[in-house]
């Protein structure tokens, strides 16, 4: 774009604020929008904090024209609550960049924004909400997106800034890869604890057996990823720090809808879909949905 755009940032959690900070540095500070008014988010990594000036408006009436770039970065389950947001910040110049997990972004967003580009992204950095509502960086922040002419106004945006852009030809390797990731980490709601988990043995082993029945439904969805990528994802958990944890367990133990559909359910979906067994997906999925939505 000739211009600097009008940026916008819905959902100011962990990984929104995460972006939005990136871009206040740069001078580029987005117009925050969530569920709650703040007058400011706080970003803290080993060098510091960065704090994004608010407030983070929480009524969408309070914007007056559509934004040509906006960042999403609610979960799945919070889309439709985001209804409003979407409605007044989109329009069919817009290009909407999803900061969510899955491979499904454009089709679960694509009712609500009014004609706009919608343009999946992975993201590769862990942050987490503290207790005081600040949020916690614990690795350089970093995006792929799909080499498409529309990602050229996301990296345009976050040229320059802390967080890195990659663009990939084949995307639907590098999304489906993260998936495969997201999906382990639901093993780790049903056991209720953090990273250090994978180091028993016996989890290692179910954590192989899992990863190797969502390769094969990924690689039957388009994927191009080899054997080697199940073993990666392991070892990668087991280098992490043992008190890592993940949105979808920070969720589980807040009682707060969990993005099981999207994270795990699609392994079975899409499994059943084309005739692919899931025996594993078939006994972790259920039990997710009613960590998720009970009854009990």
């Amino acid at each position: 774009m000739s211009h600097r755009p009008a940026i916008a940032l819905v959902g100011p959690g962990a990984i929104g604020a995460t972006v939005a900070a990136a871009l206040h540095e740069a001078g580029r500070t987005p117009v925050l929008c969530g569920r709650t008014a703040h007058a400011q988010l706080i970003v803290r990594d080993d060098e510091g904090e960065i704090i994004v000036p608010g407030p983070v408006l929480n009524d969408p009436a309070a914007i007056s024209a559509p934004c040509d770039l906006v960042f999403v970065a609610v979960k799945t389950t919070q889309i439709a609550d985001s209804a409003g947001w979407l409605a007044a910040l989109c329009d069919e110049s817009t290009v909407v960049c999803a900061l969510q997990n899955g491979v499904e972004q454009p089709a679960l967003l694509a009712p609500y924004v009014n004609g706009a580009t919608v343009l999946a992204s992975v993201v590769w950095f862990p942050a987490q909400r503290e207790p005081d509502a600040s949020v916690w960086l614990r690795a350089k922040p970093r995006l792929t997106l799909p080499d498409l002419p529309a990602a050229r106004r996301v990296v345009d945006a976050l040229d320059g800034t802390r967080c890195a852009v990659e663009l990939a030809e084949d995307f639907t390797s590098i999304a489906w890869r993260k998936l495969l990731q997201n999906a382990l980490a639901g093993l780790m709601v049903l056991a209720n604890r953090r990273a250090g988990m994978f180091a028993r043995a016996d989890i290692t082993g179910l954590a192989l057996a899992y990863l190797r029945e969502c390769l094969a439904v990924g690689r039957a969805k388009g994927a191009m990823l080899d054997d080697s990528v199940v073993q990666a994802i392991v070892e990668g958990f087991h280098r992490s720090p043992p008190d890592l944890s993940t949105s979808i367990l920070a969720d589980r133990q807040a009682n707060r809808p969990l993005e099981w559909d999207i994270r795990n359910g699609v392994i079975r979906r899409y499994g059943a879909a084309c005739g692919i067994p899931t025996p594993i997906s078939d006994i972790v999925v259920p039990l997710l949905a009613a960590a998720s939505e009970g009854p009990g």
